[in-house]
């Protein structure tokens, strides 16, 4: 009938007990064979690794009373008959249970195997050797009972204070990973750990397994929050453009635990751990963009009230026009003379370093006589410069998008920046806004300010492509609009999380070393840090962790800092060529090189953002005056991007000159070739002419 049957243990037995039911009896009597010798096909399976196949065997009914009766594993050899394992090897089974599939026609025994090991090859099943989880239990428990003198493994058994920071750590990290292969890969080492634990306390898997069950049959249970020492303090949830990129995670670790990085030696490390090192978090782009859908469809069908309405959530700010046209009261513009008279220095410098990169005259190159092509550069019309705001006040990112702009000649710059809550924008950016002549400012930020430079609003002008940093909101938008044919939009680059990959030598000093690391750590959570250490001492590595936690301590951004630093790498390598081959896989945005001779290690750069040469070239001369331009690609996109110069804000056009000498030359080649490719009408436009010619 398809339902379960309850009986008494009272009127149940081992053996044959008269008015009594044989227990094999009812377990049998549902189970059926489709086999002419009644064989049942029985798959066994090892308890304490998972319930992992150790092989296939068959079973009769009189090998399952047995089984039952003595709770040994008992099965039907069809050869030799009842089948007791490990009667003449000594491999002998404790069976725990005896299962029947859905169907009733298999049978399942789950048992403890001991001795050499379920096959005849000695292998602990027929299908190999334990792999995974099962393999590490093994090598855990053998290392425990004999680990080798001096070998990790028993420092970890010996050394329980150590186990147990390393199982901190090792869920710390666990904690901050984000890309899948990061998680994959600290999850590993955190499951080493913990399993360690587990076995110096005599505990496996069968009893995790076992503890996993029991709570799973639990009815009621704890609300299920973080322990107080571990509660995240950051407050609601906001889900928002605005909260994503201006909140900060609480740090896991406690305050007076030390800032510092996570170090490893590249070469003990395997090709798939070397290729983690080299990972960063992934923009999951098509769970991204879904999200800024509604935003960047809102600002494309409503306009200038969608993108009220969207300032006003996400930025708190009323508005009563989107768009500050020039020119700009001088209240507005209003800064300290110091600050004035840096951003000036800035400006000239930036402009001067741009200006050279100004195609000044037309490529021109004569192919064969009377063929004459060039190239020559036009400005892009429109062009939208987003300067993020969120966490920190960005003149430097205007002033790098902007100047560009206007030495490449654009007729129209849209500047974007997000308002302040009275609806104002920040006088920093606004003056140099009025430097650089943008023809107006739009009062938004995130996926809706892309969107109403993407397509235009009632008073913002629509652009041809859009250029700037930004959260992981911005860039999803960027990557939406460009995509879109409706807006006819391109954009600068892909954008990610800040990077720095600083190289240091013996003659590095770790205080402009550790000032480097911290210059980009403090950008956000997920800036992306990373130390190649070229065979350094374990003093002067220490010397420079030390400087790390002392200067990060010193900041205010000191809870930013906290996070990115306890997610960055240090790399340990041997010569300068394994530092620098190390870097071009990394493509990092910045590269900085604290080495005895930088200059000569230049030529071997093959990917990055921009380098700085010396241990004088510091990273935050390139960010705001030294004249390059600090919008780089980052995400390890410096393998096949630019950074923002002069000619993004370019396109180029090419023409061709052709005599009718040098058509009467060049016309039957490009007519053989039309011809072979079956175009006739391209053919036939040189064959008029070559006709007129009388060629």
């Amino acid at each position: 009938m398809g339902v379960p049957v309850v009986l008494p243990l009272s009127q149940l037995s081992t053996g044959a007990e008269e008015g009594k039911l044989n227990i094999a009896d009812a377990f049998l009597a549902p189970v059926i064979s489709d086999r002419p010798d009644g064989l049942i096909p029985t798959i066994v399976s090892a308890y304490p690794q998972g319930g992992r196949a150790l092989g296939l065997v068959y079973s009769s009914r009189a090998s399952v009373k047995e089984a039952l009766l003595t709770g040994k594993g008992t099965y039907f050899s069809r050869k030799h008959g009842l089948w007791r394992k490990g009667e003449t090897s000594g491999a002998t089974q404790d069976v725990v249970s005896i299962k029947a599939d859905c169907d009733a026609d298999c049978l399942e025994f789950m048992v403890m195997q001991h001795g050499a090991g379920f096959c005849h090859l000695a292998t602990p099943s027929c299908f190999g050797p334990w792999t995974g989880i099962a393999a590490l239990e093994e090598t855990l428990s053998s290392r425990f009972a004999s680990a080798p003198e001096g070998s990790y493994t028993a420092r970890l058994f010996n050394d329980p204070d150590l186990l147990k920071s390393k199982i901190m750590e090792e869920a710390d990290e666990l904690c901050r990973a984000e890309s899948k292969e990061e998680v994959a890969f600290e999850a590993a080492d955190l499951i080493y750990f913990a399993l360690a634990k587990c076995v110096s306390r005599g505990v496996g898997v069968k009893e995790i397994e076992a503890s996993l069950e029991r709570k799973a049959k639990k009815v009621t249970r704890r609300k299920g929050d973080a322990k107080p020492q571990w509660a995240r303090t950051t407050g609601d949830n906001d889900k928002t453009p605005a909260a994503a990129e201006k909140t900060i995670s609480a740090p896991e670790k406690t305050p007076d635990a030390p800032i510092q990085m996570r170090t490893y030696d590249l070469a003990l490390l395997s090709p798939p751990e070397r290729a983690a090192l080299l990972k960063r978090p992934t923009l999951k782009s098509e769970e991204m963009i879904a999200r800024v859908r509604p935003i960047v469809d809102t600002v494309r069908t409503r306009g200038d009230a969608g993108l009220k309405e969207l300032t006003k959530k996400f930025d708190k700010a009323l508005l009563e026009e989107v768009i500050l046209c020039p020119p700009f009261s001088p209240e507005s513009v209003r800064l300290p003379e110091e600050v004035k008279a840096a951003i000036d220095q800035a400006y000239k410098n930036v402009y001067a370093f741009h200006a050279a990169q100004v195609d000044k005259v037309p490529l021109e190159v004569e192919t064969m006589p009377g063929v004459v092509c060039s190239r020559f550069a036009r400005p892009i019309a429109r062009v939208g410069v987003y300067v993020p705001g969120g966490t920190a006040v960005l003149p430097s990112t205007a002033l790098m998008l902007g100047i560009p702009a206007q030495v490449a000649g654009c007729k129209e710059i849209v500047l974007a920046t997000p308002p302040r809550p009275d609806g104002s924008i920040v006088p920093e950016v606004l003056y140099v806004a009025q430097l650089v002549g943008a023809t107006c400012i739009l009062k938004a930020g995130g996926a809706q300010a892309v969107a109403a430079m993407a397509y235009g609003t009632e008073t913002c002008p629509k652009v041809d492509k859009i250029f700037g940093p930004g959260n992981q909101w911005v860039t999803a938008a960027k990557m939406l609009v460009q995509n879109d044919t409706e807006a006819l939009v391109g954009i600068d680059m892909p954008a990610g999380p800040s990077e720095v990959l600083v190289i240091a030598d013996y003659t590095a000093d770790p205080e402009f070393v550790a000032a480097d690391l911290l210059s980009q750590a403090e950008h956000g959570v997920d800036s992306q840090v990373v130390l190649v250490a070229v065979d350094l001492s374990s003093e002067h590595l220490q010397a420079i962790e030390v400087a790390v936690d002392r200067q990060a301590r010193a900041l205010p951004r000191v809870e930013i800092t906290r996070v990115s630093i306890g997610k960055s790498l240090i790399v340990r390598v041997k010569t300068v060529r394994e530092a620098i081959s190390f870097s071009n896989e990394y493509a990092p945005e910045h590269l900085i090189l604290h080495l005895e001779k930088a200059e000569e290690s230049v030529g071997s750069v093959l990917n990055a953002g921009s380098v700085f040469v010396g241990a004088y070239s510091a990273e935050s001369c390139g960010d705001y005056a030294s004249g390059t331009n600090h919008t780089l690609p980052t995400n390890g996109f410096a393998r096949q991007y630019s950074g923002v110069n002069t000619q993004s804000f370019q396109k180029h056009i090419t023409s061709q000159r052709i005599t009718p000498q040098g058509l009467g030359v060049l016309g039957p080649v490009v007519v053989t070739l039309a011809e072979r490719e079956g175009l006739e009408a391209h053919a036939n436009a040189v064959r008029v002419r070559l006709a007129k010619l009388g060629v």
